[in-house]
């Protein structure tokens, strides 16, 4: 989705206006004398996993928008180490219908909890080196208490409920799956299996401890 784009010129009390305002595309008809600030933005629900990079500031420009106050982000990265083991990366993998279809259960949740304005959820996918972000998330909002709320629900609900896993991989050649405590089916007694087309897929617990 794209954000609204409205471009005006001003005119003297002299010029012959014209029987009806010219109509911006992709916008609703301006009314005459409303200020520009005052029309509404819509909002944006943007999420993306990739292999790529992930960058602060792209994410953060995605949501900014004039009518607010405040950007809150999350960023996690990779840790070096675990448990008293030197961890070089983490290897992400996701079951990609239900992730994407779980944080976007999410953005409306904080929709409904917040005046938020936009969201962002990017996650990375594959080896993500120490130090590097694995996923970012950004909210804008008129005022920062909402934001701030917005982004710390994100992602504890996030790593509770989205189907994204990964693997610490060591300095010593070896590496292991990593169950995170918080997610819904980790205490469990049997594994969590999700419907897909070829039948029955075990999934690993989602996010270990080794970052964010």
């Amino acid at each position: 989705m794209s954000s609204l784009e409205i471009s005006s010129s001003s005119f003297s009390r002299e010029m012959k206006l014209p029987l009806s305002p010219p109509l911006v595309e992709g916008s609703a008809q301006q009314p005459l004398g409303e200020d520009l600030n005052e029309v509404e933005e819509k909002s944006k629900d943007i999420i993306k996993f990739t292999t790529e990079k992930l960058s602060i500031d792209e994410v953060s420009q995605l949501v900014i928008s004039p009518l607010c106050g405040a950007l809150s982000l999350f960023v996690g990265t990779t840790r070096n180490n675990f448990e008293g083991k030197k961890v070089i990366s983490l290897e992400y993998e996701a079951y990609l219908p239900m992730a994407e279809n779980e944080i976007r259960k999410i953005c409306s949740d904080i929709r409904q909890k917040w005046p938020v304005k936009h969201i962002a959820v990017f996650h990375r996918l594959g080896l993500v080196p120490v130090s590097e972000a694995s996923i970012i998330i950004a909210v804008s909002s008129a005022h920062r208490a909402s934001s701030l709320q917005a982004v710390s629900y994100a992602i504890d609900t996030l790593k509770a409920k989205v189907p994204i896993w990964k693997k610490e991989m060591y300095e010593e050649s070896s590496s292991s799956w990593k169950r995170n405590k918080e997610c819904f089916w980790a205490t469990a007694s049997t594994p969590f299996l999700l419907d897909c087309c070829c039948g029955l897929l075990t999934v690993p617990c989602c996010h270990s401890s080794a970052s964010h």
